[in-house]
């Protein structure tokens, strides 16, 4: 193996706890959400979120909408913009992976779908930008994935082929069976909210896992 790709969110980002974060910070600074209970107002966002696959201009004219909140949506989505990236939380053992990545000299690269300038943002919130050889965002490649363009990119600015690098994700399909499908080792970090594809070459639990792979 010459190099390791990650996938971002569920994968070295911890989003959950990341928005969870955000959201109680939100809370207190803008009044206009105490109008309602906290914990409603985050449950109500979680959901509505749907894990970040739901973008949060909707999310949040459906909450001011459901809530009767006076309060402008557009006011809460740049500070949503703005903000996050103060709150994120990498999972356990993210940085000791990395370290122990390069240390073995191989190449790193990242593959994220969303926002362009959101994403990097959260990669500097993390501290792990400078890992990484080649970071690689939807909007910004006009790519996305499960899109076979988009790692092949990857693979390409890497400088190696796909039998010769190791991809990580939660995604099942996004993730494990696009970087599988086009010759990938694919490794799926666990979750619990899907399951373990039949295509994902391993599963890991912790990131230092990957150690027994590399």
């Amino acid at each position: 193996m010459k190099a390791v790709i990650f996938d971002l969110d569920g994968t070295l980002l911890d989003r959950e706890s990341s928005l969870l974060s955000f959201l109680e910070d939100q809370y207190v600074r803008f009044r206009g959400l105490q109008k309602i209970d906290k914990q409603a107002f985050v449950n109500r966002f979680v959901e509505l979120d749907c894990r970040g696959y739901v973008w949060k201009d909707a999310v949040y004219r459906q909450m001011i909408q459901e809530c009767g909140l006076d309060m402008s949506w557009e006011e809460l989505l740049e500070d949503y913009i703005t903000n996050f990236h103060r709150h994120c939380i990498g999972f356990p053992n993210l940085l000791e992976v990395l370290d122990l990545i390069k240390q073995q000299g191989l190449k790193l690269g990242l593959l994220s779908n969303g926002y362009g300038q959101f994403q990097y943002a959260n990669v500097q919130g993390l501290g792990i930008e400078a890992y990484f050889d080649c970071i690689l965002i939807s909007e910004w490649e006009g790519l996305r994935k499960p899109d076979p363009a988009i790692f092949h990119r990857a693979l390409y600015k890497l400088s190696v082929r796909a039998e010769e690098a190791i991809y990580v994700g939660d995604h099942p399909d996004n993730d494990v069976r696009a970087s599988r499908a086009i010759g990938m080792t694919a490794i799926k970090k666990e979750d619990k909210y899907y399951e373990i594809p039949a295509e994902a070459d391993a599963m890991i639990r912790d990131l230092l896992d990957l150690k027994i792979y590399l």
